[in-house]
């Protein structure tokens, strides 16, 4: 296989596109640093798309080494013939490959190998052929052998049966016609295991929808059901014209066979290859929900993390809780604990006014901005608590509830010990929930992404990738904004480019030792930091106290040179930079193809140098909406149809969208619902952290839902 041709025609990129992403992943450079710094050689292909590449890479080189091994094993049987090696040769999936190897794979006892150790595969071949020179059960007395147990003609028919049944069921056409056919006409159908049982899955108790349409989410939904032994889920399809179909690629009509052949069809499709072809069709479809899920999670997680940071603000973070009272802990503006305490007003009412006045004397002590109220249980008591407080603070304050999701797995983390060694690990989470509103990239990286709580049916996948996708969508975002060198964490640290997790360690040992960095350049006295690493993470890493101005943008080191004559051509210095007085160059510019070849560069990485110029040390998270903050408190009681709200999208999941309105409970924006529009995925209309205008559709206070709608909204 060209796998550089299947690149190229599978991602519609070019020649050079394909050729050189793939030496450049095969160099050992990280998927960041390939999108950002080496557009010239990929054509300015994103990471997501090279990210894509790699592992499509990854697939068919693992292909084309399955490949080579099966011709190999076939030629060493002795097996090999034209036709099988260029079916091989064509195969474009494992599927396909598994398909025309399994006549040759060796095989457990089965009803096949038995019949053949009792020398009936001769009689097999001659039914099979249908091309007889006396009657069947004439041929079926020659193979009788009382040594090897084949006492009768029946047993020496019903023996020939078995391998040709297992001949069918290994026949690599039949089984992809089979697979094709299912796909087309099968229907997914589930049942109750016990109609009485009450479950979040009743609606799938007696439930059946086709194969080629069914919902990716439903998939998911289906096999959890099963898993915990609420479903049984099975493959439906008309078996009969099937079989029908088996039997009109082999019976030649009329045969003396014909009878035999069509019992054999129907116990081989019924006994062997309806019950893989099944399984496989159900893997399938769960390989293909999952994917879209991840790609799902992958996107919310992106946004959740994109968050614009909330700096230079106090916060006092509350962590809600009921018998372990409310842990609270104040953190300034670099992200530093000040001060911690634990208030019980959720068990104790008679409390209130007194931990009320506790709070206010730590608001006035450390000038609290803004409070995080944590989502998790006794966050609606604690959210009316704050809004009462704020109303009795002669200040401006507001309150935003954050997603707390992860934050007590953090706590309790090996991490968290490390980094608060002395602080109790219920205040941790406090500190935790404060910090991840002043960065939530820096905080969240810290957790686990499958803990964060922005997908749908995460636990019930493949976890193994799961956790390689969603380090890979960390990895992007840390790069994408780029990291303080002087104050990140080891965590943040270890998903920069080229730098591995004892690396990061090591530069947090370094900076301890020797204080601050100076310049990129210091990096390359890290140990374990050679040039390569240098040269894959020193774009990603800022450091504001840098003399050097460039070091605190995204203009890579390699392209100090070219960013110095480039100021000197426009008629700046690097002090413009510094003060920032370089304004609007881009758009004067009209020869970038020139200057770049004077410079020696790409017009993508000129673009790019120009951008950092105008802006140095920009955080591209600034430009996302900026969280909604609060200061008074809604009821679901308060809610009434028609009533037009402010809310922020939360999680995002295949069949619309959960908005926090300010009522403890999200509700639900069905996909339906999301625009006047028509909408094939909600994530086309809606992202995780969009600041979104919602009408009240309907109120459950039962059941506690809230419908919502986008629709007709001006």
């Amino acid at each position: 296989m060209d796998i550089l041709k299947k690149l190229q025609q599978e991602f519609n990129i070019k020649d050079f596109q394909a050729e050189n992403t793939v030496k450049l992943i095969d160099e050992g450079n990280t998927i960041p640093f390939i999108a950002r710094y080496r557009k010239e050689l990929t054509g300015s292909l994103d990471d997501q798309i090279i990210r894509a590449i790699s592992d499509r890479l990854t697939y068919l080189r693992g292909l084309d080494e399955k490949r080579n091994q099966i011709i190999k094993t076939i030629e060493e049987q002795g097996n090999m013939t034209p036709e099988i090696l260029s079916k091989i040769e064509n195969a474009e999936t494992v599927t396909e490959l598994d398909d025309i190897y399994r006549p040759f794979r060796p095989k457990r006892r089965t009803r096949a190998t038995i019949a053949k150790e009792k020398g009936l595969d001769g009689l097999a071949d001659i039914i099979y052929g249908q091309r007889l020179l006396m009657s069947v059960e004439d041929h079926a007395k020659m193979f009788i052998d009382l040594e090897k147990q084949v006492e009768t003609v029946e047993d020496a028919i019903n023996g020939a049966k078995d391998i040709i049944a297992e001949k069918i069921s290994d026949d690599a056409d039949i089984r992809k016609m089979l697979r094709d056919e299912t796909f087309k006409t099968g229907v997914i159908v589930s049942k109750a295991s016990d109609m009485e049982k009450q479950s979040v899955y009743e609606m799938y108790y007696d439930y059946k929808e086709p194969v080629k349409s069914i919902a990716g989410h439903r998939i998911l939904a289906l096999n959890r059901g099963e898993k915990e032994d609420f479903l049984s889920v099975s493959v439906s399809v008309d078996a009969e014209n099937l079989v029908s179909k088996i039997a009109k690629n082999i019976i030649i009509k009329n045969s003396q066979t014909e009878e035999i052949l069509k019992e054999t069809i129907e116990d081989s499709f019924k006994r062997l290859i309806f019950p893989s072809i099944e399984r496989e069709i159900r893997n399938e479809l769960t390989e293909k929900a999952e994917e879209k899920a991840m790609k799902v999670f992958n996107e919310n997680l992106k946004q959740l993390l994109l968050q614009p940071p909330i700096k230079d603000k106090v916060v006092l973070a509350l962590d809600p809780g009921y018998k372990a009272g409310c842990k609270i802990a104040i953190i300034d503006q670099t992200g530093k604990t000040l001060d911690t305490t634990v208030i019980y007003f959720t068990i104790n009412p008679k409390k209130t006014e007194i931990e009320k006045e506790e709070l206010k004397q730590l608001i006035d002590k450390y000038n609290v901005d803004i409070i995080a109220v944590g989502n998790g249980t006794a966050s609606r008591e604690s959210e009316i608590f704050v809004a009462d407080l704020i109303k009795e603070i002669d200040k401006e304050i507001y309150y935003i509830i954050v997603n707390e999701a992860g934050a007590s797995v953090y706590s309790a983390s090996k991490l968290g010990a490390e980094e608060f060694p002395d602080m109790d690990v219920a205040l941790r989470s406090a500190v935790s929930i404060g910090r991840r509103l002043q960065d939530p990239l820096a905080e969240l990286v810290k957790i686990d992404p499958k803990s964060i709580g922005v997908g749908q049916y995460q636990h019930d996948m493949n976890q193994k990738k799961l956790s390689e996708e969603l380090s890979g969508v960390v990895e992007d975002c840390v790069n994408s904004v780029g990291v303080d060198l002087n104050t990140a964490s080891p965590s943040l640290l270890s998903y920069v480019s080229g730098i591995s997790s004892a690396v990061s360690k090591n530069i947090l040992k370094y900076r301890e030792e020797n204080g601050k960095f100076k310049t990129r350049k210091e990096l390359l006295k890290v140990p374990k930091l050679g040039p390569k690493a240098f040269e894959q993470c020193a774009g990603f890493l800022r450091i504001p106290e840098s003399d050097m101005v460039l070091d605190n943008t995204g203009v890579h080191p390699e392209s100090y040179k070219a960013t110095e004559e480039l100021l000197n051509i426009l008629g700046y210095t690097l002090d413009d930079v510094k003060n920032k007085n370089i304004k609007g160059i881009g758009e004067n510019i009209t020869n970038k193809t020139e200057i770049a070849e004077k410079l020696g560069i790409g017009v993508p990485t000129l673009n790019d140098i120009i951008k950092e110029l105008e802006k140095p040390g920009r955080d591209p998270r600034e430009e996302m909406p900026a969280p909604v903050l609060r200061s008074d408190v809604l009821e679901m009681s308060d809610l009434k149809e028609g009533m037009i709200l402010k809310g922020t999208v939360r999680n995002v999941i295949d069949f619309g969208a959960f908005v926090d309105i300010g009522v403890h409970q999200d509700g639900l924006v069905h996909i339906s619902e999301l625009s006047d529009g028509y909408v094939k995925h909600p994530l086309d209309a809606v992202s995780v952290g969009d600041i979104v205008t919602v009408k009240v559709l309907g109120v459950d206070l039962k059941k506690k839902r809230v419908s919502l709608t986008m629709r007709g909204i001006k």
